[in-house]
């Protein structure tokens, strides 16, 4: 699990996860938005005709886009360009900080190639970059390529260990007030895309008691772990 820390004047520092985390290994760029659930594993997805020229049943056509939605696997590894586009994707519903997700700058394993990490309670978000040539993901639920178009309707409130939210998309812009926090375990994070870097963080901080933050417009995400919920002032 990633250990909690924060900086003074802006020099903010997010949730530190360590590289070499055993076998638990599981961001908005220029593409976000909000994608539907995929249900299945896999990356591709079977065509709309039989190869008989025949038009496919509409349940098969129906199943196929639901596989098509699932871009990646939950568990395994990836070689940007080939096994993964570049592209933001997004997954969903893990649990209890098992799902553990890694860019990397090579294939060697190494701790000089890893980009950027994080272990994942809820949802995240991850810009995986042209750039970039691994993409490794551990015991999370499938992940799905985010349809930069795809509109939503924001909400007022979250679940203050539900992970990434995009905002404009899955949570509306404000301030709003989290309470009932203890012992510096609620960690909340604004941030201006998906990559994860130290770069992407606009503000963040630890705390306990009320915490109150004002999400802008103009922030791509805000993140929150170990909090209670969120609602709009």
């Amino acid at each position: 699990m990633g250990m909690k820390a924060k900086v003074a004047f802006g020099a903010v520092v997010g949730i530190v996860v360590i590289g070499a985390v055993s076998a638990n290994a599981g961001g908005d760029g220029e593409d976000g938005g909000n994608g539907g659930s995929g249900s299945g594993k896999g990356s591709s997805a079977s065509a709309g005709r039989t190869s008989g020229g025949k038009k496919a049943p509409e349940g098969d056509t129906k199943a196929a886009e639901e596989k098509k939605a699932a871009a990646l696997g939950g568990d395994g590894e990836y070689q940007v360009g080939s096994d993964v586009k570049p592209g933001t994707y997004r997954t969903t519903g893990n649990t209890d900080d098992m799902c553990y997700w890694e860019r990397a700058k090579d294939a060697s394993g190494e701790m000089d190639s890893l980009l950027a990490n994080d272990n994942v309670s809820g949802t995240s978000y991850v810009t995986v970059k042209a750039t970039d040539k691994l993409f490794k993901s551990s015991d999370c639920k499938d992940w799905e390529a985010v349809d930069p178009k795809a509109k939503g309707t924001p909400g007022s409130s979250m679940d203050g260990d539900g992970g990434m939210f995009k905002v404009g998309t899955d949570i509306a812009p404000g301030t709003y007030k989290s309470t009932g926090n203890a012992d510096d375990s609620c960690y909340w994070e604004r941030t201006k895309d998906a990559d994860h870097g130290l770069d992407s963080i606009i503000a963040n901080n630890n705390v306990t008691g009320t915490a109150v933050v004002t999400i802008s417009p103009s922030d791509a995400y805000f993140k929150t772990t170990d909090c209670g919920d969120w609602k709009k002032a």
